[in-house]
């Protein structure tokens, strides 16, 4: 790209088009489904603001960069989308890449939105250059466990790989439960599929978490658990959502089913969020996960701030608290939240759901937040 540099994001003909930074995970080790999602909410959102007029007059352009789930990539595309000029930046999807961007544009002071990940300390310190539309990890976390209790499992196993988001998930679990009589108990991910099985009958668990990533070593796990006559009666599940996207069920088929799983959308849609659904399905060729949505989301925010405030950053940044969208999950706006050091939705619908085993591309409710 030949754009000079407009590093206050304010320096511009009257024509030239605005233009968002996205980061988004589109290829491995990042995960490209949940990638290609986000991207395609991105995309329709900057589409729809163009077909009615964009920002005062000027396009919306997206300019994206692949993370594929490389913190340090991250930091250096959010450095290059500066330098080009963008107002803001937007999306991710691995909290742990998103709290890599965050630090970055804080020190920039460049507005980020965050779209999908969800890890309690996105910045170390409070910024006012940050957003996001994600429920925290403490929040979404505790109503899984208290799901966990509802149905009767306090005697919980984790399989875990080494990340800072699945070691602070792991302790958000541990410190809900142990407060209402229930243990967590952690296995380590490098252990065969038929050793973690022994573990878990040796020590009674009633339902094991996996805290790992998709496919490897997510997929044989299940398929060990689920042949195991021992296991029958544990509880497979995944807050971190992996059964939400077609490939989970492509890979494991009927193993697939009755995983339960975070699910920020809200029962049902209203008239805009089913517009936007469909619109969606027809971009993927298939089901929109909640990812897209946020997407979406993410842009039709910028775009009112932009129309609002201008291209200015530390404007942007400032207006936050100030933000009152209509966006496909109910209206957004921000807040500080104790315990977050960002601008943060609070809260998204969140459900438990899972796929319905009877029939596995029908998603059930089966725990409200």
């Amino acid at each position: 790209m030949n754009t000079p540099p407009s590093p206050s994001g304010a320096e511009h003909t009257d024509r030239s088009p605005v233009r968002l930074g996205a980061l988004v995970p589109l290829t491995r080790p990042g995960w490209v489904e949940a990638g290609r999602h986000l991207l395609a909410g991105l995309d329709l959102a900057v589409g729809e603001v163009n077909d009615a007029g964009g920002i005062d007059g000027r396009p919306l352009e997206l300019v994206v960069r692949d993370t594929a789930a490389d913190p340090e990539r991250a930091a250096a595309a959010v450095d290059e989308l500066a330098h080009l000029g963008v107002a803001a930046v937007a999306g991710e999807y691995h909290s742990v890449v998103a709290r890599a961007a965050a630090a970055r544009a804080d020190a920039l002071g460049v507005p980020f939105l965050c779209s999908s990940a969800v890890l309690d300390a996105l910045t170390e310190e409070p910024t006012e250059w940050v957003a996001r539309l994600a429920p925290a990890q403490s929040h979404g976390w505790r109503i899984y466990a208290d799901f966990l209790l509802r149905t009767g499992r306090s005697r919980i196993a984790v399989v875990t790989q080494p990340s800072v988001y699945w070691a602070s998930g792991t302790r958000v679990l541990r410190d809900h439960l142990a407060a209402r009589g229930g243990t967590v108990l952690e296995l380590d991910a490098t252990l065969t599929p038929e050793a973690l099985c022994d573990a878990l009958a040796d020590h009674g668990a009633t339902a094991l978490l996996l805290l790992v990533g998709h496919p490897e070593p997510a997929v044989p796990i299940v398929r060990a658990v689920r042949g195991d006559r021992r296991l029958a009666e544990i509880l497979l599940g995944a807050p971190a959502g992996q059964p939400e996207f077609a490939e989970w069920a492509a890979a494991l088929g009927d193993d697939g089913a009755g995983i339960p799983f975070l699910r920020y959308l809200p029962e049902r849609l209203g008239p805009l969020g089913e517009r936007v659904g469909k619109e969606l399905r027809e971009r993927l060729g298939e089901a929109p996960s909640f990812v897209a949505f946020e997407g979406w989301d993410t842009v039709a925010v910028l775009a009112g701030l932009l129309r609002s405030h201008g291209t200015d950053r530390a404007a942007l940044a400032g207006s936050w608290p100030r933000v009152a969208v209509e966006g496909t999950r109910g209206p957004i706006r921000f807040s500080r939240t104790p315990g977050i050091s960002v601008w943060q939705w609070a809260w998204t619908p969140i459900h438990v759901v899972d796929r319905d085993p009877a029939e596995p591309d029908r998603f059930r409710i089966l725990h409200a937040g």
